[in-house]
């Protein structure tokens, strides 16, 4: 059952266009370089329409050349980061531009030649980017607490709706998306990035897609309270994802 605080649709201009089959998804459309959202429509759980955010371009300017110490790891210069920087926003389309910026960063071309999968081109590029901007709208509290929680958190089965991608084509894209930690210097990249979005990215699942998602936490949030309730609650969501897809005929 769907629960969630009342909030206007919201409608926002970002970079580049989006693939109108984002508009399968409901609460979802898409017209162009403008998105809309409505909410009441999107989220499975909406309990707390508030986020933690840091302005794209300082984050650009200070974290992304961010180096390490052995006196000091990046997470904790992260943390420092955002306690002195960040501030708490209730605007959908704020969150939505900073986090086309931080997937932007994050699956850019030049990563291409080291990623080991040369079935992933661009536009699997974009696909990432595209799903990863509504990822940002999820939200998890320092209890473990899962407030809010959308489509975008069960990456496989939304991409393979919205792209019309097989489930090879979607376990590949999956691989690119949590592959992160596995790569010590995109692992990195992602620490300084997500600071944009008041946290760091933890992704539920094992070294194989099995739709435990991803979201960007608190530093400090409960794992235990997280893992629980994503495994108690996640089945009949990633049910009404995969009802989105379009099956070709027989």
């Amino acid at each position: 059952m769907k629960t969630q605080q009342s909030v206007s649709v919201v409608s926002v201009d970002l970079p580049e266009a989006f693939d109108p089959r984002w508009s399968r998804i409901p609460g979802i459309t898409v017209d162009g370089h403008r998105i809309t959202l409505d909410p009441a429509e999107y989220f499975f759980r909406f309990t707390d329409h508030s986020w933690l955010v840091i302005p794209w371009h300082r984050v650009e300017r200070d974290m992304l050349g961010a180096r390490e110490t052995s006196a000091r790891s990046l997470e904790q210069i992260a943390l420092e980061y955002i306690q002195a920087n960040a501030t708490r926003t209730e605007d959908v389309a704020t969150v939505l531009r900073i986090g086309w910026e931080v997937y932007r960063y994050v699956f850019r071309a030049e990563h291409l030649d080291d990623l080991g999968l040369p079935g992933i081109g661009p536009e699997h590029l974009t696909m990432l980017r595209q799903a990863g901007t509504f990822m940002a709208l999820n939200k998890v509290e320092l209890t473990g607490e899962i407030t809010n929680i959308g489509p975008a958190w069960f990456f496989n089965s939304t991409t393979r709706a919205v792209f019309d991608l097989s489930d090879a084509e979607g376990d590949m894209l999956d691989e690119v998306y949590h592959g992160g930690w596995f790569n010590e210097a995109r692992r990195l990249e992602l620490v300084r990035a997500h600071t944009a979005l008041g946290g760091r990215l933890v992704h539920g699942c094992q070294s194989v897609p099995n739709q435990s998602g991803g979201a960007v936490v608190p530093y400090g949030a409960s794992m235990e309270r997280f893992r629980a309730e994503l495994a108690a609650l996640k089945d009949s969501w990633i049910a009404a994802v995969e009802a989105c897809r379009v099956r070709p005929a027989r």
